[in-house]
């Protein structure tokens, strides 16, 4: 029985520096704004008209 506690104690442990390592993210670190630009091709925007046979 001793091994399953601390099987269950090593694994409280690594459960707890995930989650400290998850929330000192959340914390400590911003995001960067920046602008995106997608080009699309004219072809998307203005489909040529279909042809009739």
């Amino acid at each position: 029985m001793p091994t399953l506690f601390r099987f269950l104690f090593i694994l409280a442990v690594i459960a707890g520096m995930i989650y400290g390592g998850l929330s000192a993210l959340v914390l400590l670190v911003e995001p960067r704004e920046r602008d995106i630009t997608v080009r699309i091709p004219s072809e998307r925007l203005n489909p040529p008209p279909p042809s009739s046979p």
